[in-house]
């Protein structure tokens, strides 16, 4: 049976490959990317496991080929990528710290984002929950895969981790969302920026996010457990387990992609989405400041595949050439 999809680059040809649940991966024939077997499945009205079982052809050996993110598209700007925060039990915690008025003693703006989360974030079928904080990152010229790095900007406060789970969406022909499956990322943020001022939580986002090579098809499990460390050559610097999956967030996927998908336009036909869905473990809530040449690695029990990037900095802020708009 089988549970993920998989891109590939091999001397130069790119192809996909689904994989079994122990992990056994098979070419597709006649596919070079995942993009286009969407496309193919929903022009046959099928779904992507179906499709691609019609299409197996020899068996690859992972290790001797170069993974590539689970999605892309050949015009980045047709590929957007956005988040939501404040979506798991646990994640306003840190989110509070960073935002708490001094001595005010009065309840942040993010803890209230949180509570009406939890009120009212998991809907009946058929209704509408609450709305969650957005995000918005950058197109797909962001997404780099594993084994890639992460660059912090010459201007970052920092570049932090955040092990999140992402939504990988095609609008369809009329319109319509479907979801191809989901992915193993890494939503990597600017939170001493974000902690200056909650109101530079936009600043703080954008940045490059990194993509676990599995698009696991089908449902997300509703309990998923993961592991984040940072390693600092052969010394793990930190680690901490995170959960994610509905039961363990206070809003439902389907609330969160109700309040995405509501806007006419994030539903352009031909266009794909990738989607963080949000976390509540992060390094620098326990007060780790990653350094260039770290590796951030993300693993969860949902993905057989793990998401591992150097952090790597930029220009400092002092030698980055000053941006300015000449007159027309």
């Amino acid at each position: 049976m089988i549970r993920s999809l998989v891109q590939f680059s091999d001397k130069g040809e790119r192809g996909v490959a689904a994989l079994d649940g122990d992990g056994n991966a098979r070419v597709l024939q006649g596919i070079e990317s995942v993009l286009a077997l969407a496309h193919d499945a929903l022009a046959g009205e099928t779904d992507l496991a179906s499709l691609a079982a019609s299409r197996l052809g020899d068996a690859l050996e992972l290790a001797a080929v170069r993974l590539l993110p689970p999605i892309d598209h050949p015009d980045p700007a047709h590929c957007m990528v956005s988040g939501t925060g404040l979506t798991h039990l646990g994640s306003a915690e840190g989110r509070d710290k960073m935002h708490k008025a001094a001595a005010s003693g009065e309840t942040t703006d993010s803890m209230r984002m949180f509570l009406l989360g939890l009120e009212s974030g998991k809907p009946a079928a058929g209704e509408v929950g609450a709305q969650p904080e957005w995000f918005y990152k950058g197109d797909g010229s962001i997404i780099v895969g594993d084994g890639d790095s992460l660059v912090r900007p010459g201007f970052a406060g920092d570049g932090g981790e955040e092990p999140e789970i992402a939504g990988i969406y095609l609008i369809d022909e009329a319109g319509n969302p479907a979801r191809l499956g989901f992915a193993l990322g890494n939503e990597f943020s600017d939170h001493v920026t974000e902690r200056g001022n909650y109101l530079w939580l936009a600043h703080s986002k954008l940045r490059q996010a990194a993509l676990g090579p599995e698009l696991r098809l089908g449902d997300l499990p509703r309990d998923v457990r993961g592991i984040s460390r940072i390693w600092r050559g052969a010394e793990m610097v930190w680690e901490k387990p995170f959960l994610t999956g509905e039961a363990n967030m206070s809003h439902t996927l389907g609330n969160l992609e109700h309040h995405h998908f509501k806007y006419p336009q994030f539903r352009r036909p031909g266009d794909v989405h990738v989607h963080f869905f949000g976390t509540a473990t992060l390094s620098f809530a326990d007060g780790v400041a990653p350094e260039e040449g770290d590796v951030f690695e993300i693993s969860a029990d949902a993905f057989m595949l793990p998401l591992r990037n150097a952090v790597t900095a930029a220009v400092t802020e002092s030698e980055s050439p000053l941006v300015t708009a000449r007159r027309l």
